[in-house]
């Protein structure tokens, strides 16, 4: 039997020491009915949306099915909604690179207080497309239905009839109905909990007459130089390679190779096969005899790590076991007693979020890369990981009680802190400096990238969450070197300003809000705050270690500037402080609101935070770059600030072109089809609106409004601090 991993071996167990919440009338003792929450949430669909594909997985390897339960219409999906493709965080392919470009090649000095700094943020340059390219995901199979109508005319979405198609939450399994030609067809999919295994049962009396097949596709890659939803390349079949390596009656393993890159695919049937390879890298699948077949399909790096012998309805129940486990425990917010009706429709996004972050950033087995923005659907960003997002990407798993699939998360920065520490020395810092847009080896890409900062004090921050949940010596000697680090690295990058007798961050910099010349930005609000969180974060560390405070630290939190303020109102920084004079910079994100909401107000004015988030409210360009993360966002500040009505108004706003939630639960924008920290940012504020943050009023679900419209109750939900 496959292992599962160790956070949820003990899922069961941890679901009957749950703490609970309740608000307004309802019964302390009344628990919450998980299975009934989960399950009015199922998407169904009765006919093809290509915004609502459905994904299994496990947080480290996702198929992602059209309304036939497989991969049958990749064009349909992708030229009208998102696309269809199966990835595994451990599939890399590296173009050649035979002029030797490195960041070098991409580097322009900055010059300030002082010192002059090379940093990598050409474009201009031929070696910057190679270097943000590179390395990128290699996609794996594609599986789909291969049908030709008797009159010879291919398989068409419209020939997908009587379709009822559904995710049954609760067991991670999906299963699809349909007729073809008037005939019933029915596939159940799911996948492994532990290994990168999907199961697949297809029963069609179509299958008996020989007129259905299965249809296995290795494509090349992605279509080079797309930053955004590439489609997978079909092309230059030469130029790659697939090899059967073992083929049987109920076996077939293919190695498939593309210059450095090579992964092993392993399919094994539960009754004979007939298998033929009508093209390259392309396999059909046919039972010997009967309507059913049955197999996994596993996937690895090698052929051992896909060698897995499982059939599928063990996988099947491996899946049940897991998602019963995963849903049991951890947090669970149930809003059905509320008369708001906008409530059933806020409960929707957040268990359907739970699921999604789940199967794109979870899993505990090993320290992968954490996802893309657009995770384990589609390639974004050529498959790069932007870790200013790991906060929206990681924190709620924490806040929601399943901080395994955080740690996780952080095993990669630990295994980067080498590499993090060289990009330090290269900038005259100590300690390590994280770098923002990045692959598996976490180095940079050129652009404005390496200039964003607020990615540096993240994972402070989230061990500081892990510790919370687990405030022993180990969690402290595990992160210890990750907090201080990091910390150094942002100690190193203030710069005193004699004339002004205070500490001052940048230039140069590029602030969350990206729309300011790095080259003049100096003190963004957000960015002041969070400093001065971090140190004080990194300092707390060293107390509960027996460590003396670090002095410099110290000395820099009390004469830190002050969080930059015009006309009564915070500005975004200090050296553009034009916020609230030029609509220009009215747009992207109005990131000095989480100084009091993500973070808990370091150096904020209560008076002057509501002003400002109120003048954000009535002015800001909702139109423009505003991003799915944006929303729950100001949620937060609207919630510390006791402003209930206002958080849940902006966490539903529906006059913005990037607050929609699809069926399938995706929030998409008008860049990227998929925008997964939309999902983890709504479950962030969701989670600190319904069990609070520290100092939050007392009383339950303290960022609702409390009028009685909403009634929340809550079940293992964690603090925010």
């Amino acid at each position: 039997m496959p292992r599962l991993p160790p956070a949820l071996l003990f899922a069961s167990a941890l679901a009957a020491l749950l703490p609970m919440a309740a608000h307004a009338s309802e019964p302390p003792a009344r628990r919450i009915d998980r299975q009934a929450l989960v399950a009015r949430h199922a998407p169904h669909l009765k006919a093809i949306d290509p915004w609502a594909p459905l994904s299994v997985g496990n947080g480290q390897f996702c198929f992602t099915a059209d309304v036939t339960g497989l991969q049958t219409f990749p064009d349909h999906y992708r030229s009208h909604g998102i696309g269809l493709e199966t990835q595994a965080r451990w599939s890399w392919h590296e173009d050649a690179n035979p002029q030797g470009y490195t960041l070098a090649d991409t580097e322009q000095p900055y010059t300030a207080h002082g010192r002059t700094v090379n940093y990598p943020t050409r474009l201009d340059v031929p070696a910057a497309n190679w270097l943000r390219e590179n390395p990128h995901p290699q996609p794996l199979g594609q599986l789909g239905l291969a049908y030709t109508h008797p009159d010879g005319t291919p398989l068409a979405p419209g020939d997908i009839k009587d379709i009822d198609q559904t995710l049954d939450l609760w067991r991670g399994v999906l299963t699809s109905r349909y007729t073809i030609d008037g005939q019933p067809v029915a596939v159940t999919t799911a996948a492994s909990p532990a290994h990168d295994t999907l199961a697949v049962r297809v029963e069609s009396p179509l299958l008996a007459s020989g007129a259905l097949a299965l249809r296995l596709a290795l494509p090349r890659g992605y279509v080079g130089g797309i930053k955004q939803n590439p489609p997978l390349d079909w092309s230059q079949p030469a130029s790659h390679t697939t090899t059967v390596v073992t083929q049987d009656a109920r076996t077939l393993v293919l190695e498939h190779v593309r210059d450095g890159a090579r992964y092993a695919a392993a399919l094994r049937a539960g009754m004979p096969l007939t298998v033929t390879a009508p093209a390259p890298h392309v396999f059909q699948l046919k039972p010997a005899a009967g309507a059913v077949l049955e197999f996994t399909l596993s996937y690895g790096a090698a052929r051992k790590q896909a060698a897995q012998s499982a059939s599928a309805q063990a996988v099947i129940g491996h899946s049940a076991a897991h998602w019963r486990a995963f849903w049991q425990s951890g947090g669970a917010v149930d809003f059905s007693g509320s008369s708001d009706p906008r409530a059933q429709e806020l409960e929707r996004r957040v268990v359907l979020s739970q699921y999604l972050t789940a199967i794109q950033f979870g899993g505990t087995a090993h320290a992968f890369l954490p996802p893309q923005e657009s995770g384990l659907t589609t390639s974004t960003w050529y498959g790069k990981h932007h870790t200013e997002m790991i906060w929206w990407h990681t924190a709620h798993f924490a806040l929601w009680g399943r901080p395994a699939y955080l740690e996780n998360a952080l095993r990669w920065f630990q295994d980067t802190l080498p590499a993090a520490r060289v990009i330090a020395r290269a900038r005259g810092l100590d300690g390590a400096r994280w770098p923002k847009m990045t692959g598996p080896g976490g180095r940079e890409s050129p652009g404005g990238n390496p200039l964003i900062v607020w990615n540096q004090p993240h994972t402070i921050h989230l061990a500081e969450l892990l510790y919370r949940q687990a405030p022993t010596r180990a969690t402290l000697a595990r992160y210890r070197e990750l907090v201080f680090a990091s910390a150094n690295a942002m100690s190193s990058m203030l710069h005193w300003d004699a004339a002004g007798s205070r500490w001052v961050l940048g230039p140069p910099l590029w602030i969350a809000q990206e729309i300011h010349d790095p080259a003049a930005s100096m003190n963004p609000a957000y960015e002041l705050s969070y400093w001065s969180t971090g140190l004080e974060i990194a300092q707390r560390w060293r107390r509960r270690l027996g460590l003396a405070p670090n002095p410099i630290w110290d000395a820099q939190r009390k004469q830190l500037s002050a969080l930059p303020v015009k006309d009564g109102r915070y500005v975004a920084i200090e050296s553009i402080p034009d916020t609230w004079d030029n609509p220009a910079s009215r747009h992207d994100h109005p990131s000095f609101l989480m100084a009091l909401g993500q973070l808990p107000g370091v150096g904020v004015d209560r008076a002057t935070m509501r002003r400002t988030l109120e003048a954000v409210l009535a002015r800001w360009d909702w139109n423009t770059k505003i991003w799915g993360w944006d929303y729950p966002m100001i949620a937060m500040t609207a919630a510390r600030l006791g402003m209930g009505r206002e958080a849940v108004d902006v966490l539903l706003k529906t006059d913005g072109p990037n607050n929609a939630y699809t069926a399938a639960g995706h929030n998409p924008n008008t860049e990227l089809p998929v925008y997964l920290p939309g999902n983890g940012a709504l479950l962030a504020a969701v989670a600190m609106m319904a069990g609070g943050w520290d100092g939050a009023p007392a009383g339950a679900a303290p960022g609702f409004p409390q009028d009685g419209t909403w009634v929340v109750r809550s079940e293992g939900l964690q603090p925010l601090p």
